[in-house]
């Protein structure tokens, strides 16, 4: 996204973290417009429905909808954290945006960090608890 199309003005910061994706989040006062990485959401996410709606959960849960325009920078993994941190950044930037929101994204559990981290490899081991197959004889 180029600077001419960035929206200019006021906005709300936040991060969102979700397995290793980091979601670095703006909301500015607007119509519902939401940008990933310079393309809308439908087309960052290739049309997956799923990754769209869990991302913009937040904005159902306090019936903010087409207040803001979302304008995030996301990096690191897969689609699915990706969707995740993103969700995780708007529910803290609408917080910061009003705070009576705060009770009904708490309730929704929308501003807890999954702290779910895919565990290590060990050796020995095909996976992090995988062992290979036992052989009698």
């Amino acid at each position: 996204m180029s600077d001419s199309t960035m929206p200019k003005g006021q906005y709300f910061y936040a991060v969102g973290r979700r397995k290793s994706a980091i979601a670095r989040v703006r909301l500015y006062p607007g119509e519902g417009n939401m940008t990933v990485n310079g393309k809308t959401a439908r087309e960052h996410f290739g049309g997956r429905e799923l990754h769209y709606l869990v991302m913009a959960e937040p904005f159902r849960v306090t019936g903010t909808t087409e207040r803001f325009d979302v304008v995030v920078s996301v990096v690191g993994g897969g689609t699915s954290g990706q969707a995740g941190a993103i969700r995780h950044g708007i529910s803290r930037a609408l917080i910061a945006s009003d705070a009576e929101l705060r009770p009904a994204l708490k309730s929704a559990k929308l501003l807890t960090r999954d702290a779910r981290e895919k565990e290590r490899k060990k050796v020995g081991l095909k996976r992090a608890r995988k062992a290979p197959q036992y052989t009698k004889r």
